[in-house]
């Protein structure tokens, strides 16, 4: 099953920095997800630390922000302390996530067909509605156009 546009978007635990991630637990937030492929990695760096340095913007919009990859736990620890990252990191290694919003893609790497996250950023409203999904996003710009949707919600 994966989740569609205008549509409640199934209630969800996972492992995360800071304990458990449940999306029961948001509603009354706008929740920002958004799945990167890999810490630690250029792109994924600057997008982290894009939302990192917008996030007052995001919480005063009445928004949390999440990022989710297939990295572990210990991974995205590491990730978050080294970035000084203000919100939560998803480890999604089981890919459930991933699955359940389509974002797992063929991708060239280095001239080779791999599997790997889609850079992807989906936006569910106070009540657990799918309102907005951004795909195969490029890095720049790319917080400033979700912080423009959150404040128009």
């Amino acid at each position: 099953m994966t989740v569609s546009l205008d549509q409640v978007v199934p209630d969800f635990s996972a492992p995360a920095t800071g304990g458990t991630f449940s999306l029961a637990a948001q509603r009354g937030k706008t929740v920002v997800l958004y799945f990167y492929p890999k810490d630690n990695t250029p792109g994924c760096t600057n997008e982290a630390m894009d939302f990192r340095d917008h996030h007052d913007a995001f919480v005063a919009a009445g928004a949390a922000v999440f990022g989710i990859s297939r990295d572990s736990l210990r991974s995205h620890e590491n990730f978050k302390a080294k970035l000084e990252l203000p919100f939560e990191l998803i480890s999604d290694g089981d890919e459930a996530l991933c699955q359940l919003f389509d974002v797992i893609k063929m991708k060239k790497l280095y001239g080779k067909e791999v599997r790997g996250i889609e850079r992807s950023t989906f936006v569910i409203d106070r009540d657990g509605v799918l309102r907005h999904e951004l795909r195969g996003i490029k890095v720049p710009s790319h917080v400033e156009e979700v912080l423009e949707i959150v404040q128009g919600m």
